[in-house]
């Protein structure tokens, strides 16, 4: 493992399902972030997907979706620390986790100039270094969820994690295996049709082992996201979900 690990990755694993029912239950002062008008703006903003709209409407979107989303960001720092101090949810306006609203078209057929959703990466302190896990979360209507793990990783990440997957089965089955997560979250993303190359088909994780994805989450309602009840339901999940993360952390050398 990385400096400071204290443990090699082998014997990390051993406790990576743990994580859940060692992290003590927060109680949070009720407190809404987004409304009704932060989804009206955003349905707005899929039917004037356009420069002139956007400009005309900037106010808005501080007031009703960037600023609620800041101040959310901002109180997530407290729980998140108690899940991992390896893990920062960051505030900043601008290089924070909130993605920007911008949509980068140079490589897509798509030009529309800005995405109609909302999300915000929850990141390890390393991210900038390397391609680390993180915690997810995402404003749409009719398609809010959260989760956690690695989207699209680079070969050599995802050749890394299932190499690690090989080696360490037992771990990711608590981590993700159980009841409690199949019942919960879903994997997101698509999966190759045959074994990666090199790869045991009769392995017993070979169906993890095909994903093109390491990341899982769960859907919730807008009338969740409109509640006092969405920070412990985010914590909640980023609780439920950190085992998985945990995992991929050790599969990469990284703290968690």
């Amino acid at each position: 493992m990385g400096p400071g690990h204290g443990l090699n990755a082998a014997a990390r694993c051993t406790s990576v399902a743990t994580i859940e029912v060692s992290v003590r239950p927060t109680r949070f002062v009720s407190t809404r972030y987004f409304s009704r008008a932060s989804f009206a703006y955003l349905r707005e903003l899929a039917a004037n997907n356009n420069r002139s709209w956007f400009l005309a409407n900037k106010a808005r979107y501080e007031e009703v979706l960037r600023g609620p989303y800041l101040r959310l960001i901002a109180d997530l720092q407290a729980p998140l620390a108690r899940i991992s101090t390896h893990y920062r949810a960051d505030a900043r306006k601008q290089g924070g986790s909130l993605f920007r609203q911008q949509r980068d078209t140079r490589f897509r057929h798509d030009k529309s100039p800005y995405k109609t959703w909302a999300g915000a990466r929850l990141g390890h302190e390393r991210r900038r270094e390397v391609q680390a896990p993180s915690f997810y979360m995402e404003i749409e209507p009719g398609n809010c969820f959260a989760g956690g793990g690695i989207w699209r990783p680079e070969p050599a990440t995802l050749r890394r994690i299932r190499d690690f997957l090989v080696d360490n089965p037992a771990a990711w089955k608590r981590a993700v295996h159980g009841k409690a997560f199949r019942e919960r979250f879903v994997f997101w993303g698509e999966s190759l049709r045959r074994p990666p190359r090199g790869f045991d088909p009769d392995h017993e994780l070979i169906d993890d082992i095909r994903r093109k994805a390491c990341a899982a989450g769960a859907h919730f309602s807008d009338a969740l996201a409109c509640s006092a009840e969405l920070r412990p339901h985010l914590v909640d999940t980023f609780q439920r979900i950190a085992p998985m993360v945990d995992y991929l952390c050790a599969a990469l050398d990284l703290e968690f």
